[in-house]
């Protein structure tokens, strides 16, 4: 494949890019407020899910630092796979936590008795922790977003052969990539305490 096609294939990504890069979150955002119950659907709440989804960051975290020591070590398919391995990751991630918040109201840190609201002795209990644990979520959610069209561009460019460009963004995808996949973890880990309530 030559440059010029290479330029093309990469410029037929472009809008489907932008379009999943606006889709996902919004459809996430929307998806979090709906609850099926909410449409008279009875189903038990999956909570099952979060320390799996939370798995799978780590897991995600675990091939993103496997797959630039491959490609360091010039391995280009061992990268490669790790690399999709992690975009898959990534997505199986997203459709267990969609499922697990439609089945499942959101928990509050630091709400010891379970009732969705801090009370002066829960605030209390917590203290600094939940602005801490609220400042690794916030950042893991917009980085969450903002990391959508930095992978879909990094892989892109690496399937049309343009590495190069693939190079550079991927100095700036990987950082915030591997933030979100082990903050992921972090949260998880903050927030389980106040799960069974």
């Amino acid at each position: 494949m030559n440059n010029i096609d290479n330029q093309t294939l990469e410029r037929r990504f472009k809008l489907p890019i932008i379009l999943v890069s606006i889709v996902i979150p919004i459809a996430v955002a929307v998806l979090f407020s709906i609850k099926l119950k909410d449409f008279g659907i009875q189903v038990e709440p999956l909570s099952f899910l979060p320390p799996i989804y939370a798995s799978i960051n780590g897991l995600t975290a675990l091939f993103l630092v496997m797959g630039v020591l491959a490609i360091k070590n010039k391995n280009q398919k061992v990268h490669q796979r790790f690399m999709t391995s992690a975009i898959a990751c990534s997505i199986v991630f997203l459709v267990m936590y969609v499922a697990y918040h439609l089945t499942a109201d959101s928990t509050v840190y630091g709400d010891i008795d379970g009732n969705k609201i801090l009370d002066t002795t829960e605030k209390t209990n917590v203290g600094s922790m939940r602005l801490v644990y609220l400042f690794i979520l916030f950042s893991h959610i917009l980085l969450s977003i903002i990391i959508i069209p930095l992978v879909l561009i990094t892989y892109v460019r690496a399937l049309s052969s343009r590495f190069d460009k693939h190079r550079k963004i991927a100095k700036i995808t990987f950082p915030i990539w591997l933030y979100v996949a082990v903050t992921g973890v972090v949260v998880y880990l903050m927030i389980s305490p106040y799960y069974a309530n």
